[in-house]
């Protein structure tokens, strides 16, 4: 038999989970205090072998000579390392009872292994780097670790701790508990210096590890993150039927985590910066945290007791995940209006891949686990909650609940597909679910809809920009209809191409604006009238929520070439001045930073900056609370160019002056002097200099002094950097990576890294085969992110005609990166 493919191959995967049965893995890994040296692990994995015709293949991703001695039921075997695995010949093979004993050198690859600390991060095919392992999902297993590390360390893992016992004078081996039966991207562990908090919630223990060093953060948000994962856990328990599956609840709030958090059962990751919030913390960042915690308490259930069978359908696990936390979280949230703020974080962000040529559906094809990671981003994350928003509308929330309810019984500790659910629901509806799953979940893209103003009403038509499918869309539409000053909504459920909706109307509408409500999703194309109307009167609407949908819909026209961005910029300063919903506001300036930096000239954006940054400052002197006078002074941050405000920001971060009721922290404080360092004004590196001296926490200067380059005035130390990142262990620290690439390809710095777009291009295949889940497509937008040039845009079209063998995967990622930057220059030509 051939070796097996690097990888694992579906039909690999397939095999296996017919003949492999009842897996139990026990492990150990040494773990060394200096992260120079090697991890060194052995595996026992014992399991049930149903048939012994065919090799016996085990995962492991490492060098030659990373396995050290392979045993077959206490045996030595004969045994070969072709690339990615471990293969035992099939006649040593016996059926029945196996045990397979590996010794092994791990890699780093998935250990995040810094100066005090590490963590494993193993999603989605990351585990064989660090273990031999059946890496694929539908082979859940049981995980016994022990992990020898050294004695001032703390560790978290999966299991409850059972045993700490000293091995000498500088070491100790600390044991844990059997887990439940999990799929190998599920087991972690984490070791270092840390501190440990506990807490009782309803008759619960909590327990959070941490690496803050403020006091008062930790004092300020020690209790509300307890809090929200007992909200959490309870609201779930109640929605499920099923008591938390997992025993012990902990979490990791790591400093400068990759992800926003990772859902492991008994041992959560989190971003530090996510929890560990600031005074001036706006209530969307409280809601934004309540909705993490959410989220990824809600994948005990969704993807932890309920497992995906293979990766393609990972989005299920994100969806509902997304859709409980909105669930969750919101009723917290009663000043804020909920369904406008689901609009905004999942809309706009799943439409800026919907309506790129490298659009995805949400349910994609899968042919080997290592391009799993590829599958990841804002279809699955932002664009399947509204789907699922619409199909609970569809069918109701009771129904809906109780066809969830049914699923996580039936195939709990166990695997599931898409399909299997669509099944359950289906024998609940009289819905021809098939159908609407076909088009929202197996096919990319969005419809385009119109309305027409007739006598006889309003026509609302959709149709695919791919005229050869001829795709249809089943969803609820709501219009927002103006007619003498008065604004109605009325609500039809388009199924067909089109649909009239009958409206005896006194005069022709001012406006009609389609998705008003804030669910329907597609391209909603403005008639001439409308858009005009609605540019003029969007700061009179009176529902927020409408606003919200005007502002996204109104961008759209300018990304299409349908309304000039300067139009659009004079309606956004107009906002500042005048907007006082929270929501609004922000999205607001979302736009206006997208739109300053994307579609004006350097020329244009100081003369803009005149204009802006009055309003920007009296937006924050009137606001009132620090959360939302926090959002006005980031976003000056962001994009101050006139002297009088450098100067201003420049006395603020010198402390001579602070923004009424707004009290600065430490990362504020890093933030200016890199924007000051960017804008290379007098002394920017004393300023650097005197950052440096003044950060306290350990992981926020190594941060700093990571990138400090990239913000150097010299683009040689800049571009040495950019050269760094070719070596892998310069690449490992990825959120710090990413910092660094926005600021050597910042929009002001555009002309000069221009040179280093293509070398940045040529590397995505290498970082998709070698980072986490997101960061291939992150690398790409922090590099395209800043140009607006007919340059750029070429040189990412002359990448594509020459890269026939790039992965579809990575090229539709390429294509979404770099949607924005083509539609930027469209309008130039």
């Amino acid at each position: 038999m051939a070796d097996p493919a690097p990888g694992v191959a579906f039909a690999l995967a397939e095999q296996r989970t017919a003949v492999i049965a009842d897996v139990r893995y026990e492990l150990l890994f040494q773990i060394p205090a200096a992260n120079n040296e090697a991890v060194n692990g052995n595996l026992l994995v014992r399991f049930d072998l149903l048939d012994a015709s065919m090799p016996l293949v085990l995962d492991f991703r490492a060098p030659f000579g990373s396995v050290l001695d392979v045993m077959l039921n206490g045996q030595a075997v004969d045994y070969t390392v072709p690339a990615d695995h471990i293969v035992i010949p099939a006649r040593a093979l016996q059926t029945g009872e196996v045990t397979v004993t590996v010794d092994f050198v791990s890699t780093d690859t998935a250990l995040n292994r810094q100066s005090d600390f590490m963590y494993a991060l193993f999603v989605p095919d990351r585990a064989s780097t660090a273990f031999p392992v059946f890496e694929q999902p539908d082979i859940k297993a049981s995980y016994v670790l022990s992990l020898d590390i050294p004695s001032h360390w703390q560790t978290i893992a999966n299991g409850e701790q059972l045993a700490r016992e000293p091995i000498n004078a500088e070491r100790d081996l600390v044991s844990f508990a059997e887990t439940e039966a999990i799929s190998s991207y599920l087991f972690a562990f984490a070791a270092g210096v840390m501190q440990v908090e506990t807490a009782e919630r309803n008759g619960r223990t909590l327990t959070m590890f941490h690496r803050e060093t403020d006091a008062d953060s930790l004092a300020r948000n020690r209790d509300a993150i307890f809090d929200l994962h007992a909200t959490a856990l309870t609201w779930l328990e109640e929605y499920t039927g099923i008591p938390y599956p997992f025993g012990k609840f902990a979490f990791f709030a790591v400093p400068a985590f990759q992800f926003g958090g990772m859902e492991h059962p008994g041992a959560i990751w989190y971003r530090a910066e996510t929890l560990f919030l600031d005074p001036t913390a706006s209530r969307t960042q409280e809601l934004g945290r309540a909705s993490l915690i959410a989220h990824e308490t809600a994948h005990m259930w969704f993807g932890d007791l309920v497992t995906m069978r293979w990766f393609n359908d990972v989005w299920m696990k994100e969806v509902f995940a997304n859709f409980m936390a909105a669930k969750i979280a919101g009723p917290s949230f009663p000043d804020l209006n909920l369904q406008q703020r689901f609009f905004q974080a999942h809309h706009p962000v799943a439409y800026a891949v919907d309506r790129t040529a490298g659009a995805n559906p949400i349910r994609q094809e899968l042919g080997n686990l290592r391009e799993a990671g590829s599958l990841y981003g804002a279809i699955i994350y932002q664009k399947a909650p509204v789907v699922m928003q619409q199909l609970e509308a569809l069918l109701g929330e009771e129904l809906l609940r109780d066809g969830l309810r049914e699923y996580l019984q039936q195939f709990q500790f166990a695997n599931a597909s898409w399909q299997d659910l669509i099944e359950i629901l289906d024998a609940l509806t009289e819905q021809d679910l098939l159908s609407w799953s076909h088009a929202w979940v197996d096919e990319p893209g969005r419809p385009r809809i119109e309305t027409q103003w007739t006598e006889a009403g309003i026509w609302i038509r959709q149709s695919d920009d791919n005229e050869l499918r001829g795709l249809l869309w089943n969803q609820p539409i709501m219009l927002a209809v103006s007619v003498a000053g008065e604004v109605t909504e009325h609500s039809v459920q388009l199924v067909g191409s089109e649909v009239l909706l009958p409206l005896e109307l006194a005069s022709p509408p001012e406006f009609i604006l389609p998705g008003a409500d804030g669910i329907g999703y597609g391209r909603f194309r403005l008639d001439e009238t409308s858009k005009t109307a609605l540019l003029e009167r969007v700061h009179t609407l009176q529902n927020p929520l409408h606003r919200a949908v005007t502002w996204q819909t109104l961008w759209e026209e300018v990304l299409e070439g349908a309304l000039p961005a300067a139009a659009f910029m004079d309606a956004a300063i107009i906002a500042v001045e005048q907007e006082t919903d929270e929501l609004a506001a922000q999205q607001v300036l979302g736009l206006l930073r997208n739109a300053y930096w994307r579609y004006f000239s350097a020329a244009d954006r100081l003369e803009l900056a005149n204009r802006i940054e009055p309003a920007l400052w009296a937006a924050l002197d009137r606001a009132p609370t620090a959360g939302r006078k926090g959002a006005y002074f980031n976003i000056l941050a962001d994009i101050t160019l006139t002297a009088q405000g450098m100067d201003r920001l420049l006395r603020i971060w010198r402390m001579e002056e602070t923004p009424a009721g707004l009290p600065l922290q430490e990362q504020q404080y890093i933030a200016l002097a890199e924007m000051l360092a960017l804008r290379q004004i007098a002394d920017s590196e004393m300023i650097m200099d005197a950052q440096e001296q003044r950060i306290s926490n350990p992981d926020r200067l190594a941060r700093f002094q990571f990138l400090r380059p990239a913000f150097s005035a010299d683009a040689q130390e800049r571009g040495q950097l950019f050269d760094s990142f070719a070596e892998l262990q310069n690449r490992r620290q990825e959120s710090w990576v990413l910092d660094a690439m926005r600021a050597i390809h910042h929009p002001m710095r555009a002309d000069a890294s221009l040179p280093l777009v293509r070398a940045s291009l040529d590397l995505a295949n290498e970082i998709q085969r070698t980072g986490d889940i997101f960061f291939p497509l992150r690398w790409l937008h922090a590099t395209l992110d800043g140009h607006r040039s007919l340059e750029a845009a070429a040189i990412v079209e002359q990448f594509l005609n020459e890269s026939e063998s790039l992965p579809a995967h990575l090229r539709a990622k390429v294509l979404q990166a770099a949607d924005p930057l083509f539609r930027a220059t469209a309008v130039q030509l």
